[in-house]
């Protein structure tokens, strides 16, 4: 058993990059051997390729596993046979309710921790790991609404812990590299950017929310499922199973018509963040850290289709306004305010934006992707993640890989790489085509243990640490109630926490419920 002074001086190691001026320093001596004890809240699905890479690495140990469908545990372990022949780990404690995680974690031993949940439950547990000491690995969007975020980074910097949220393609070489030619001002005073996506590919809009008040009795929990710890925080409800296949809800890719679990949470307002919040941390990554962006000054949703009380919509589009602000990475420069215009469910920006790409690609925008349109030149992201970045300046006749541009190869590096989680400027992404064992997960554990690179802009060795996912989580999450109240210019204050509207301070907060307090 790893005692609970061990995990503090996990911590104090850990904590010393985020809290300190200029985060260089020596570690302590660790015995040969000695690995992080990991806990995995939420196992299969996202939560099985987020604690797995971990395991990999060879630098942890798993101690307990959770989550509120016990039928989840047998698949794990029958994947995990198959992935560690060599490890046993059906003697592996096992939780239904992270809660009771929580009260035995100093008896576990406990030193970090994946949450890879609903995206309700994401603060509710975070953050009272957080106060244990644990270090914690969250899945995107790191929080649900906004007054959780203020409450994620109290508790953050307050015990010191490492963070890293799960936006994967933050690790990939391509991405760092065209945030660094971003950065380096190559493309003038940049204030127009569109961000695109196909999501939603869930149920979410009027057709679920009429599907949900149509059914107020609800159906039989399914077995192996602890729905009390489930729905956590939120309000409660009856347990709703399937739609038939005569439902009039949308469902493009067919994923097995469940309406709350597994996975088809996403779509609702008391549980998910919609396509903005589940993509967002994706495709707005480069953009974010290339620009610089930072406070979100207000928000309006332009377009909006099917519309309703219970869930996201089909589509949208959301202009986000950020405010001027100096360069960190410039000191004395100032960057200029940026209208950011975000859409999903299909909808694209107009390909006139873009002309050079559209004379090359038959008249088409990408599938998903970020255009950055500046006084000279423009930046390309034509996927979600960051694999395949492009650049044409004014004088350029065709868009060229970020690392193939001449003018961008004169930019100097300030980022480092990491590692073998690379695109090699491919044009896939390698977010699922390589192992990220020695990426952004890698790069979680190595920081617990105080080595590996130390990212100047994020004061960590986390490169999606709080420094970076707390401003742009604020961004996405004011976005997520524009789409709320649409048409409605909503201005935020991010000092006082609060809008110019009642109506979006309604959803600032989220509901707690009695038992479930964080």
């Amino acid at each position: 058993m790893i005692s609970s002074s061990r995990r503090g001086f996990l911590r104090g190691l850990a904590g010393v990059s985020l809290l300190s001026a200029g985060g260089c320093f020596t570690p302590h001596p660790r015995k040969p051997g000695q690995k992080v004890r990991l806990a995995a809240v939420g196992i299969m699905g996202k939560g099985y390729s987020d604690w797995t890479p971990m395991l990999k690495t060879g630098l942890v140990e798993m101690v307990a596993f959770c989550d509120a469908d016990a039928t989840m545990l047998t698949q794990a372990l029958e994947n995990a046979k198959k992935d560690f022949p060599d490890l046993d780990l059906s003697k592996v404690p096992f939780y239904t309710d992270y809660r009771k995680l929580l009260d035995e974690a100093d008896k576990l031993g406990i030193d970090a921790m994946t949450i890879s949940t609903p995206d309700h439950v994401h603060a509710p547990v975070a953050i009272q790991a957080m106060k244990k000491g644990i270090h914690v690995y969250v899945q995107k969007p790191l929080v649900r609404t906004l007054w959780e975020l203020e409450y994620f980074e109290k508790t953050a910097r307050e015990n010191g812990v490492i963070v890293q949220m799960g936006n994967q393609g933050s690790s990939l070489d391509s991405m760092r590299r065209c945030t660094e030619v971003l950065q380096s001002g190559i493309l003038g005073d940049v204030k127009e950017v569109h961000v695109w996506t196909n999501r939603p590919v869930w149920p979410q809009g009027k057709g679920v929310a009429d599907w949900v008040k149509s059914h107020p009795n609800g159906d039989p929990v399914r077995k192996g499922l602890n729905w009390d710890a489930w729905l956590a925080t939120a309000a409660n409800r009856p347990f709703l199973d399937k739609y038939p296949d005569n439902a009039d809800v949308y469902d493009p890719w067919k994923l097995g018509k469940n309406v709350y679990h597994t996975f088809t949470w996403r779509g609702f307002f008391d549980f998910g963040a919609g396509a903005f919040g589940d993509m967002a941390c994706h495709t707005m990554n480069l953009a974010f850290r290339g620009l610089e962006l930072g406070g979100v000054s207000d928000a309006i949703c332009t377009k909006v289709v099917s519309e309703n009380d219970v869930a996201y919509p089909l589509k949208s589009i959301v202009k986000l306004t950020y405010k001027e602000r100096e360069s960190k990475v410039r000191p004395g420069v100032k960057l200029p305010a940026v209208t950011l215009y975000w859409y999903d469910g299909d909808e694209k920006p107009n390909a006139e934006l873009m002309p050079k790409w559209a004379a090359k690609n038959g008249g088409k925008v990408p599938n998903t992707g970020c255009l950055m349109i500046g006084t000279k030149g423009q930046v390309l992201m034509q996927d979600d993640y960051g694999a395949k970045c492009a650049i044409a300046l004014d004088a350029d006749k065709e868009f060229k890989d970020v690392f193939q541009h001449e003018a961008a190869k004169a930019v100097a590096r300030s980022i480092p790489f990491c590692g073998q989680a690379s695109s090699a400027g491919d044009g896939k992404s390698t977010v699922e085509m390589k192992g990220f064992a020695e990426g952004h997960y890698g790069e979680f554990v190595d920081a617990i243990f105080g080595r590996g690179p130390y990212y100047e802009q994020t004061h960590s060795r986390c490169f999606a640490d709080i420094e970076y996912c707390i401003p742009q989580m604020e961004g996405i999450l004011v976005g997520c109630i524009a789409q709320r109240l649409p048409n409605q210019k909503i201005n935020w204050c991010s000092k006082e926490q609060k809008f110019d509207v009642a109506a979006a301070n309604a959803f600032v907060k989220p509901y707690i419920r009695k038992g479930f307090e964080f």
